[in-house]
């Protein structure tokens, strides 16, 4: 259904140009030259736009806009600030820099905004449409500027058509061009039904398989004809190796896991396709790397043990006489990176700098052979690489992100990668020398792995469905939960966190389209909104203060810079706190409203706790944890609790953070990897989710005293989000988010190539001739 029009906006200037940008009002697009795809805005923002438009050059003050597009309501200027950040970034999309769109629209302090570029009105006239050609034009199409009477301005009409007719002709030469290039690996194209009209886009990729439940780990044999992956199969609580043709055919199980709580996974192909490695984990804790026959012929045979509590990760060397592992725990633990010789069993390893507290995962050779890529510390990891032989390793990436899976490229210059990003995981291809990130444009997409030989790519297809559950407390162990589902939503609702005094909930989700923090009072459930003014982060759930009036979001700004929000749900007020100069990722409240406890990547790939004197600007520095992934302030004990990247357990502190009230409360969980799936409940024990063979979110009790250590399923066959849950201070039932539906499926397609540098060149040629023309 079309949008309707805002109410000022007649529908005959459906279509202005604005500056350099094509806006259309009908879908809330603005497009912008450089941009790869139009910017669509919430209609709210563009009613803004459109009354700005209406007076270029002219201030429209705050209590006007507020007036004309929030009529009969009592909004706050956070609402207005909202929507004008949010079409700068659309007017400053493919300009290397969001803060290009203040160009556009000028602040006018205490007063209001202006309209900063010429707004041409672009109606079916003026464009060569005729009413009956269908819809407004979408800002795909080329729009010829307008033409001007007035003697005065026919040169520039003049030097504007001699432009728009080099632009007609070099785009007829560039889609020539990739014609040839692509016409043997372009997908089908969509068929035009007279009858239907024009069919739907074809996607890139398609999907190879399609059974229920999980394929994981997809592992593409050198010639891409062949992908092995990790699926769960009926009547198994674990997963099987299975093999197939990538083009869709019946898959064959590869491996048979001695017992159903047995879990086989993590395939890799050895470089001549013939044999492949994997891993084995059971139920009581024990793990071991296979190899068996790719063809499925001849008996397994055990290479390594290992310890399924750590990370795993491994591949083949380059001559397949061996296999590269990452950093290992367990009874044989290793800080770094090593290689285990399969014919002699002898492990050797590499040397390079790492730290005793890094975990260096995923380490994979370059198809050249000379170098060695890794993920350093994946809970909020970067790229990193090294010489094959061990060296000194060099950071690729400045993310400190959630990296999910990561493969080379054939040329051995570039990586893909799989990304969280808001609710989603997107894949990002790396340019290794330039350091330079471009987003390949897929939805729900991680574990991408590419055939060194010919450029093939597979990948995990995921689009889960999480609802927030509240969850009673069993009165046993033994005695069954009682959950229910709080929110119909075919969005991803995650971070559930309940206020203190248990009547305020906040989650963050992406059921409207965006992803956006929400609030709703629980005895009003017609009340739940989005709050507008901060654009939340993933990786850290928000933090109530103790009168449940406010609470800290971590989130981002107008620049994509990471910031520590002050939000008032109530008011819908959010103001970016002035944290000095790092990137915070969570903030907590202290019983001192002076001090506030932040935790902060410090550029390097490391994480720390800060506690900060926010009495005086700039903020004063007070005490420093090394090495923190995450921080909760318990009121009961008056303690601080926190995770660490480096291991697994739960620590303590006071609020001071003395040094000499540092110490370790529980030495196996929460583990490093889930360091963010627990919560401080009513007594001050915690409460931490994870996942067993028999159970799939399972509550275990813990850092509660000796003998305290409760456990019970809070979900037998439901994954729990894993960026957050919360437990009431009062009643003690929990609030968790569980995947309502999920699965996944392998995904197949072409490699996407880099634009070739000729068309760079026309690029860079065809906007300097506008330059000289203008």
């Amino acid at each position: 259904m079309q949008t309707p029009l805002p109410p000022h906006r007649p529908a005959s200037s459906d279509c202005m140009r604005i500056g350099d940008g094509l806006v259309v009002v009908s879908t809330r697009e603005i497009q912008m030259p450089g941009a790869r795809r139009p910017q669509r805005v919430t209609p709210k923002a563009m009613a803004v736009l459109c009354m700005l438009a209406d007076n270029p050059g002219k201030v429209v003050s705050r209590n006007a806009l507020l007036a004309e597009v929030w009529p009969g309501t009592l909004p706050t200027d956070d609402v207005l600030t909202q929507a004008v950040t949010q079409l700068r970034k659309a007017f400053g999309a493919g300009a290397g820099e969001a803060a290009g769109g203040k160009r556009y629209i000028e602040t006018i302090a205490k007063n209001g905004y202006r309209l900063m570029a010429a707004v041409e009105r672009l109606d079916d006239g003026e464009t060569g449409r005729n009413a009956s050609d269908g819809p407004p034009l979408s800002p795909a199409e080329p729009v010829p500027a307008p033409v001007i009477a007035s003697d005065a301005s026919r040169p520039r009409v003049t030097r504007r058509v001699f432009v728009a007719g080099v632009t007609v002709l070099a785009l007829a030469m560039v889609s020539g061009t990739f014609m040839l290039m692509h016409a043997a690996r372009a997908p089908a194209a969509a068929v035009s039904d007279p009858a239907h009209g024009v069919g739907a886009p074809a996607r890139p990729y398609r999907l190879i398989t399609s059974a229920p439940g999980f394929e994981l780990f997809p592992a593409l044999s050198p010639d891409a004809s062949m992908v092995a992956y990790a699926a769960t199969v009926p009547g198994r609580r674990g997963t099987v190796i299975q093999v197939q043709t990538t083009s869709s055919a019946q898959p064959r199980r590869l491996s048979e896991p001695p017992a159903a709580d047995v879990s086989d996974s993590r395939p890799a192909w050895s470089p001549d396709g013939r044999e492949i490695a994997f891993a084995r984990t059971e139920g009581n804790g024990r793990c071991r790397v296979v190899i068996v026959a790719a063809n499925g012929g001849g008996a397994e045979r055990e290479v390594a043990r290992c310890d399924h509590n750590g990370l795993l990760s491994f591949d083949w060397t380059p001559d397949g006489h061996g296999l590269v592992f990452g950093t290992m725990t367990g009874a044989d633990p290793s800080p770094g990176i090593r290689v285990l010789e399969l014919a002699t069993g002898r492990w050797r390893e590499l040397d390079y700098d790492v730290r005793e507290d890094d975990f260096d995962y995923a380490p994979r050779y370059s198809p050249d052979g000379k170098w060695i890529a890794f993920v350093r510390n994946p809970q909020l990891g970067d790229l990193w690489r090294m010489p094959a032989a061990g060296g000194k390793p060099e950071p690729l990436t400045d993310l400190g992100t959630e990296i999910r899976g990561w493969s080379w490229l054939p040329d051995s210059r570039s990586i893909l990668f799989g990304r969280r990003v808001d609710s989603q995981s997107r894949l990002y291809r790396l340019d290794v020398d330039s350091g330079r990130v471009n987003d390949l444009g897929l939805d729900d997409a991680q574990s991408p792995a590419v055939s060194a030989s010919t450029g093939m790519l597979a990948f995990v297809h995921r689009r889960p469905q999480f609802g927030i559950y509240r969850v009673g407390p069993p009165p046993s162990p033994d005695a069954p939960v009682t959950k229910k589902r709080l929110f119909e939503s075919s969005g991803r609702d995650t971070q559930p966190t309940i206020s203190p005094d248990g009547r305020q909930l906040v989650f963050t989700s992406d059921r409207s389209g965006r992803f956006e923090l929400w609030h709703v009072d629980l005895s009003r459930p017609q009340s739940l909104r989005p709050l507008e003014g901060v654009r939340p982060e993933t990786r850290q759930a928000p933090a109530w203060s103790a009168d449940s009036r406010k609470l800290l979001v971590a989130g981002w700004d107008e620049r994509d810079r990471a910031s520590i929000y002050e939000v008032f749900p109530g008011t819908g007020q959010a103001t970016r706190l002035p944290v000095p100069p790092g990137r915070p990722l969570q903030a907590v409240y202290l019983p001192d409203p002076t001090q506030l406890l932040v935790v902060a990547e410090t550029g390097d790939g490391d994480m720390r706790l800060i506690l900060f004197d926010r009495s005086r600007t700039p903020w004063r520095t007070l005490r420093v944890i090394e090495g923190v992934s995450q921080a909760r302030y318990d009121p009961v004990n008056r303690r601080v609790l926190f995770t660490r990247l480096s291991g697994d357990g739960l620590w303590q502190a006071d609020p001071g953070l003395r040094p000499e009230s540092v110490r370790q409360i529980d030495a196996s969980a929460p583990a490093r990897w889930r360091y963010r799936t627990w919560a401080v409940g009513a007594d001050g024990a915690v409460g931490y989710l994870h996942h067993t063979p028999d159970c799939s979110a399972r509550m275990t009790r813990i850092a509660a005293g000796p003998g305290a250590r409760a456990t019970y399923c809070l979900a037998s066959d439901r994954l729990g989000s894993t960026n957050g849950l919360s437990i009431g201070a009062r009643t003690g039932a929990m609030y968790v988010a569980l995947a309502a539906e999920d699965g996944t499926d392998i995904g197949f397609m072409p490699l996407p190539e880099r634009r070739p540098g000729f068309l760079l060149g026309i690029a860079k040629w065809m906007s300097a001739l506008k330059k000289s023309t203008s």
